[in-house]
């Protein structure tokens, strides 16, 4: 009888030691993807490209204007979400301010009232100033800026990985 007990013991064990060894090669299946998504943004290099958006003589003085232009890391099936938009201001000859085109609040896309001088968001009524920062609504911080320069004739925006983060800078 006690060979029989010693026997199922050790089955026992064996088996426990299967289903540990089964469940930590599931559990490494699952966090090695995981974890490579997580720390892929630490170790990719954050590229920025500049991006023609238009000719300087195609943007009036004081006007705000969506402008579209490619994302700096597109994917060849990406198709339309490759491009993205932004709204262009020129403020004078030489001086642009080019906002992102989605909501701080949760990503809708905001639109310009020219008649109100104002940033408006159709999701949940988040409305910001010219200068991009908050007048109402739930936004918890002011739009997005991205850096623009004037070369060749051109305007241009520098483009970031996505996730933009508040530049508020601009270059000329």
């Amino acid at each position: 009888m006690s060979y029989e007990t010693n026997k199922e013991i050790s089955r026992r064990k064996f088996l426990m030691k299967v289903g540990v060894g089964i469940g930590s090669v599931a559990a490494a299946a699952v966090a090695i993807p995981v974890i490579g998504a997580l720390l892929a943004p630490l170790l990719e290099k954050k590229q920025q490209v500049w991006r023609t958006v238009g000719k300087l003589d195609d943007f009036t003085i004081g006007g705000t204007t969506l402008v579209k232009f490619l994302n700096v890391d597109p994917v060849q099936y990406a198709g339309v979400t490759a491009k993205t938009a932004a709204w262009l201001r020129r403020d004078s000859d030489n001086r642009f301010t080019a906002f992102a085109a989605n909501c701080t609040h949760l990503g809708c896309p905001v639109r310009w009232e020219q008649n109100a001088q104002l940033f408006m968001c159709p999701c949940h009524g988040g409305v910001y100033y010219k200068d991009g920062s908050v007048a109402a609504g739930p936004p918890p911080k002011e739009l997005t800026q991205y850096p623009v320069r004037i070369y060749n004739g051109e305007v241009q925006i520098l483009t970031s990985p996505l996730p933009i983060t508040n530049i508020n800078a601009s270059h000329t």
